[in-house]
């Protein structure tokens, strides 16, 4: 490789569900050189070739393995490390016998990062149900994964909007600016209450803060927090979560020094006014803040995962099965996600 060619991050793409859409948002990023240079995909070569014939898209499929230079990028060129699928894929047909691959792409995307083969990886979406199905009954996602495969206690997921991915956005500015993150992620609803502890709260505000800091550059992160109940429990007649765990737990926080506001309720904090005066909000569950983070940017997000040893990135939707196959699918989020991968892999191996 030359120096030039080393300088640049080497991003590492998984596929995802190969029924839905990710390995067509891959090809059509290839197909337009929307690809960040030194991007290689990891897939089923094959089934990334019948995919790009059924949709007309002229791309070649470059097959190398980690830790080998990749051809240059440019239009029409989708380097790939392979996965061998366990079933061929039918776009938009879904098959528990292809869970094992879903799992070992995202194995190899892992292990290269932490041997250096790659600075960061982005994820297509996969499919929970699935994977499931398909013989791994404690599946929850690509969150909790990550976190197991790199041996981390606690991770957080954070989404963001397009601008408010960049550091320089000093807080909310109106519709579009928004970062949320999540003290618990991909729980039945029933179960949100137990989980959220002192403890849980704790680390996942201290993860973010840092996060924060360090691959955002927002020196004094803002973070606001939602409540879990209605009106933040109104003094415990709508639930005491907010007096017996969460505003305790906010005390001990700012006694440390971290700038945390809050508990409000999710409808309050939600606003202009609020949003104002803080750089992210932290929601107590998956729907309190991602239908508001996606109504406000949905297909101009990106989903990245603090707390890892590794930058991981991910796009704002799902696998979108009605869409598969038909060329109609639209690859702006993955863009968003690969370029942004691209700018924190780049502050990593600065600082």
């Amino acid at each position: 490789m030359s120096g030039l060619a080393q300088a640049r991050p080497r991003l590492v793409l998984t596929t995802g569900e190969p029924a839905g859409i990710g390995p067509e948002l891959a090809l059509m990023l290839a197909a337009g050189g929307d690809l960040p240079s030194g991007t290689v995909a990891i897939g089923d070569p094959e089934m990334l070739a019948v995919r790009a014939r059924q949709l007309g898209l002229q791309v070649r499929i470059s097959v190398s393995q980690p830790g080998e230079a990749l051809p240059e990028s440019g239009p029409g060129v989708l380097a790939v490390w392979p996965v061998p699928l366990g079933e061929p894929a039918i776009p938009g047909v879904l098959n528990p016998a292809n869970a094992d691959y879903v799992l070992q792409t995202l194995n190899v995307a892992v292990k290269a990062c932490l041997a250096g083969h790659a600075q960061a990886m982005v994820t297509a979406p996969l499919h929970k149900g699935v994977i499931i199905e398909g013989g791994y009954p404690e599946f929850t996602g690509h969150t909790e994964f990550l976190r197991d495969a790199c041996q981390v206690s606690e991770v957080v997921m954070l989404l963001a909007t397009d601008r408010a991915l960049h550091g320089q956005v000093p807080g909310w500015q109106g519709a579009g600016d928004l970062r949320v993150a999540l003290v618990t992620t991909h729980l039945p609803l029933r179960e949100v209450a137990d989980a959220i502890t002192v403890e849980r709260l704790t680390r996942v505000a201290r993860i973010l803060e840092t996060g924060l800091r360090q691959q955002f550059g927002i020196l004094a992160p803002r973070i606001g927090v939602c409540g879990l109940n209605p009106h933040a429990g109104e003094d415990g007649h709508l639930g005491n979560e907010e007096q017996t765990i969460i505003t305790p737990t906010l005390n001990a926080l700012r006694a440390e020094g971290l700038d945390i506001h809050g508990p409000l309720p999710a409808d309050t904090l939600f606003t202009p006014r609020h949003l104002a005066g803080v750089d992210v909000v932290l929601a107590m569950y998956h729907d309190q803040g991602l239908a508001v983070l996606k109504y406000a940017g949905f297909g101009r997000a990106a989903n990245i995962t603090l707390g890892l040893p590794l930058v991981r990135t991910s796009v704002d939707h799902g696998t979108a099965l009605d869409l598969a196959g038909r060329g109609q699918a639209d690859p702006a989020s993955l863009k968003v996600a690969l370029n942004l991968a691209a700018t924190l892999a780049g502050r990593k191996r600065l600082g």
